[in-house]
């Protein structure tokens, strides 16, 4: 066993797809489709499932709705380990609660942005992490200073690490010279590519796992580069990776939930409509978004 595969001892390992969520025509949730959805993602190369992230448009989902999207995703899964919810929440109480449904659910793992709807201080953020780490099921610290203004520096890394309170980073910043910072301050931090336009350089630093979006379209392709990647096989990795950066880096845009669900309404998957606010894709992003898709079937990608 590699340290970048999937493993029940460290269940954030390996290709933990951040799923999308498959809505009606009403715009009510398809938990069949989102079931089946899990199980063929497991099927096809993936090792387990990120529900309720951002991708899964969680912000917009009721509790009673976001409560069975993790039920639904640990029965699909067949192994509550291969599922890592997002618990993201406005206060660090609600978040708490849903480490413990989550952990209530079986699941093996979550992941937890920091405070979400003002700019936290080092000291805030440490007590926020320290709060829902009181659970006892395993963090997966998720840094994204875009969405949330709040960065998770390498150096605040290594002091969550050392409360005690994560296990690893999904690191999304796009600045693929903190994974050395990361290393070198927190060696037995798990750093976990979070976004797909910089697996490679992220996997080639000493990345242990990838929480993907693109995946949900193209879970084989997707699951031979990683494993290439991580191997430091760069003869297979490098032109994988070229013939899929078109459609990776849309993972990074504002734009990603809507890209993804299209890019696999035209691999034949179950993407669909999005919630309010956002909305259908149209114009040059729809035409780019629908453009390197449509490359990557032709090139055989699945």
């Amino acid at each position: 066993m590699t340290a970048t595969t999937w493993n029940t001892d460290r269940p954030w390992r390996g290709i933990m797809v951040a799923t999308t969520l498959p809505f009606r025509e009403d715009l009510s949730v398809d938990h069949d489709a989102y079931a089946e959805h899990v199980a063929w993602l497991i099927a096809n190369g993936c090792d387990g499932v990120v529900p309720n992230g951002s991708l899964g448009e969680y912000q917009t989902l009721t509790d009673a709705e976001r409560a069975q999207v993790v039920r639904t995703a640990v029965e699909a899964a067949g192994d509550g380990a291969r599922v890592m919810p997002g618990v993201a929440a406005y206060g660090s109480a609600e978040s708490r609660r849903w480490a413990e449904q989550a952990a209530e659910a079986g699941a093996g793992s979550v992941l937890l942005l920091p405070p979400n709807t003002y700019r936290a201080d080092a000291t805030a953020v440490r007590a926020h992490y320290t709060e829902v780490a009181g659970v006892g099921i395993p963090i997966v610290a998720y840094n994204n200073p875009f969405d949330t203004k709040v960065d998770l520096t390498p150096d605040l890394l290594a002091r969550l690490h050392g409360d005690g309170s994560i296990v690893a980073v999904k690191e999304f910043s796009g600045d693929v010279r903190r994974a050395y910072e990361i290393a070198e301050l927190a060696p037995e931090l798990d750093l976990l590519i979070g976004a797909d336009d910089v697996l490679l350089e992220l996997a080639v630093a000493g990345a242990v796992g990838w929480i993907a979006g693109y995946p949900n379209a193209f879970p084989a392709s997707c699951a031979a580069l990683y494993h290439a990647a991580v191997a430091g096989d760069l003869t297979t990795a490098l032109p994988l990776y070229k013939s899929l950066h078109s459609l990776l880096r849309w993972d990074s845009k504002t734009e990603f939930v809507q890209s993804i669900k299209l890019s696999m309404d035209l691999a034949g998957r179950p993407g669909g409509p999005t919630r309010p606010p956002r909305h259908p894709l149209t114009g040059t992003i729809e035409a780019a978004v629908r453009t390197a898709t449509e490359k990557v079937v032709a090139d055989g990608h699945h």
